[in-house]
């Protein structure tokens, strides 16, 4: 039932959002896996952040795609946390750290260890809109705990603008989404981090400077380069 219920919010909610409200421009779209263990490291601006991200995958992977997602909000109503987790499908974080009788990412290395693809926003939090903050060590966490698997990081430029933190009205904007090229656990978490840090640069330079206000009643056609 749950694998039924994900499917159909992405077939029915995720895909129109994107496809017909958003203009979404995304670059090598071919680098983002479908099988794991897996993990895409995302910048996080926007709720939609997860929305569109789930967009992309194939209908018949979509089981295995799995967002990370805060304990706290996600999980703080009953109505709210069992549509999180079997319709979204999110893997609960706790935000502030474990102790030393939990980890909060045991979940997400559950997943991993299944062969799942974990999306997870490294910066832990939505922060101001098109602002990247410092990236937390919890991916490198990650990344160490399971070093056989693929680390994705992709930069999204837009959605921040189209729905903001604090906000829930969607307002239609073009949206930029550079996937980068694919890397593994390095052996050291201040290697693994710097180098991941760099890869969201370089993914952020490639961004056209000029802010694509959404006009007119078609979306710009998505690029699959």
């Amino acid at each position: 039932m749950q694998r039924l219920l994900r499917l159909l919010f992405v077939l029915l909610v995720a895909r129109p959002v994107t496809l017909f409200v958003l203009g979404l421009n995304i670059r090598n779209r071919e680098r983002l896996p479908t099988r794991g263990p897996a993990i895409v490291a995302a910048n996080h601006n926007s709720h939609l952040d997860t929305l569109v991200l789930l967009s992309l995958f194939p209908l018949r992977d979509i089981h295995r795609v799995r967002p990370a997602a805060a304990a706290d909000y996600f999980l703080s109503k009953p109505w709210l946390a069992w549509f999180s987790r079997n319709v979204i499908g999110i893997v609960p974080v706790t935000r502030g750290g474990g102790n030393r009788h939990h980890d909060p990412l045991s979940e997400c290395h559950e997943i991993l260890a299944q062969d799942g693809v974990l999306i997870i926003f490294p910066e832990g939090t939505r922060g101001e809109p098109e602002t990247m903050q410092k990236l937390k060590s919890g991916i490198a966490h990650l990344a160490m705990h399971c070093p056989q698997a693929t680390v994705v990081p992709v930069f999204t430029h837009g959605l921040g603008r189209a729905m903001p933190k604090g906000e829930c009205l969607l307002v239609p904007f073009f949206c930029d989404m550079f996937v980068g090229e694919p890397m593994r656990w390095t052996g050291d978490r201040r290697s693994f981090m710097e180098l991941l840090e760099s890869r969201f640069r370089s993914l952020q330079s490639q961004l056209n400077p000029v802010n694509h206000l959404y006009e007119g009643a078609t979306n710009a056609p998505e690029s699959g380069q």
